[in-house]
């Protein structure tokens, strides 16, 4: 294991608040001491541990239970990507994000399709990366609609392990059973609209919009918004 900080301790706002739990999973020293001090001394989260390889994931995450794991893709031994999916495949896992220095690379929307909440690149502003961290413990994706655009756009020439027509098949099976409603909503989500824009197309409130999106997930078995979209698009309803 690379370092482990000890157990979190008094956050200084009352025994109330539960820091989100973060172990950084990156091969560059640097990079994880830098992510370890953007994260550090905030009252809402702590960092419980780091890693060094994807190989170090499964025993961390056992010892150190996070709510999200910050995971590099590009690792010596173990890549992020073989370390994302088999974290995702255990029953109730952390959360992922995927870090990159690539926008719209193969390797990240293998990573979302094998259940990562979302990636961040390594040159974003700290603010950013401790609001992304806040978002994905609380259960939303961190894609904004204009990357999740980005990402559908550049999937159409980033074929995963599956064969196009062997996704097609499986996208088009899994929304057959939905509703006429819940399909326009995951046909929204397709084409990267936010709540808002899918409120105002069908005609909905945004909390409706929020219960279609969860009753989606649930029905779909998905992750988040972004495995979504990618299924639509899989589906070529977009």
């Amino acid at each position: 294991m690379a370092g482990v900080t000890g157990p979190p301790g008094e956050t200084g706002v009352g025994a109330e608040v539960t820091p989100v739990r973060v172990l950084i999973v990156d091969d560059d020293a640097l990079v994880r001491a830098g992510l370890s001090m953007i994260l550090g001394g905030l009252p809402d989260l702590v960092v419980v541990g780091e890693a060094a390889d994807g190989g170090e994931v499964p025993a961390a995450v056992a010892a150190y239970a996070p709510d999200v794991v910050l995971m590099d893709i590009r690792m010596p031994r173990v890549d992020g990507l073989t370390a994302t999916e088999a974290l995702r495949a255990q029953p109730h896992p952390p959360e992922v994000l995927v870090l990159t220095t690539f926008d719209a690379d193969e390797q990240v929307l293998r990573a979302l399709r094998a259940g990562a909440a979302g990636f961040l690149l390594k040159d974003t502003p700290p603010v950013d990366i401790v609001h992304a961290v806040r978002r994905v413990a609380a259960g939303e994706a961190t894609l904004s609609p204009t990357v999740t655009r980005t990402l559908i756009a550049h999937v159409t020439a980033a074929p995963g392990p599956a064969s196009p027509d062997s996704r097609r098949e499986r996208a088009l099976r899994l929304l057959t059973g939905l509703s006429e409603r819940e399909r326009q909503v995951a046909v929204a989500l397709g084409r990267g609209c936010t709540n808002a824009e899918i409120a105002g197309e069908l005609f909905m409130s945004v909390a409706t919009v929020k219960a279609y999106v969860s009753r989606l997930l649930t029905r779909l078995d998905l992750n988040n918004r972004v495995q979504v979209a990618l299924l639509v698009h899989d589906a070529g309803l977009v």
